[in-house]
């Protein structure tokens, strides 16, 4: 396991989750945390730079020279391989299994040998401290990096990660993830746990914008307005049109088999 400490940190820091290949969500929130004088080293991507979008290798240029930190996700561990699929977590068979088969080739095409290698010298794990307490962040858990930690799932589930983390970084207050690409906030006991969401994606609400965290006096969400239409064309272009490229422009995932039920469409109407 490779952990990066950051030492203490001072001001907002910014973060985001997801780029997945996402060229024009990537440049605005690295615009965002300019006009907000937010510096790369408080700017801290939870992984999976690459990922459903058209722009995998530019993507990864751009993340590279803005000089943010950067956590190793599951597609960054795949790519650095040479695996033959994207590591996501998707039950096998699933539609999201079957759509991941289209993005990753695409990637796996797209992604050098020197961007391979920085990707596999990644941290697992990176730790830091803010305001005096202690922060760790992951990509989707630490027993298992595709691990999907909703906000609807049970505290054991959180406890059995919280434990892990502290096993190897010590006491710890504060926990921020990726992966599942929907954030929130939840206490678990005496840590906080927040899902930083996702810039590439939307999640699953309707609405184009994306969205990040920002750690300051208190956790805050962001919502992040991007091309979108931009992203949409260059997907298309790509020939990737198998719906997340519809994603874009609806704000809808085309499929909700990885949601909690109660997390689901039908649900939140309900609700």
């Amino acid at each position: 396991m490779q952990i990066t400490d950051l030492g203490a940190l001072s001001g907002p820091v910014l973060i985001f989750g997801g780029p997945y290949s996402n060229l024009q969500a990537t440049q605005a929130v690295l615009a965002w945390a300019t006009a907000h004088e937010i510096p790369p080293e408080r700017m801290i991507c939870t992984g999976d730079v690459v990922a459903y979008c058209a722009e995998p290798a530019e993507t990864v240029a751009l993340i590279r020279a803005a000089g943010c930190v950067v956590l190793a996700g599951n597609c960054e561990k795949q790519l650095a391989r040479n695996a033959m699929d994207c590591g996501c977590g998707f039950d096998t068979g699933t539609t999201c299994d079957l759509l991941s088969a289209g993005w990753y080739r695409h990637a796996d095409r797209a992604v050098g040998g020197e961007a391979r290698r920085w990707m596999g010298a990644l941290p697992d794990l990176i730790l830091f401290t803010h305001a005096g307490r202690r922060a760790a962040v992951i990509h989707g858990g630490l027993t298992d990096i595709s691990r999907f930690l909703w906000s609807v799932s049970s505290d054991e589930v959180f406890l059995d990660e919280i434990e892990r983390i502290q096993e190897v970084a010590g006491h710890i207050d504060l926990v921020f993830a990726g992966h599942s690409g929907l954030m929130f906030q939840r206490r678990i006991g005496t840590v906080e746990w927040i899902n930083a969401g996702a810039i590439g994606m939307p999640p699953h609400d309707g609405r184009v914008e994306t969205g990040f965290a920002v750690l300051d006096e208190r956790v805050s969400f962001h919502r992040l307005s991007y091309d979108h239409r931009g992203a949409e064309a260059a997907m298309r272009a790509a020939g990737l049109v198998q719906g997340y490229d519809v994603a874009l422009t609806t704000g809808y995932w085309p499929s909700e088999e990885v949601l909690p039920p109660v997390l689901r469409r039908a649900a939140c109407a309900n609700g």
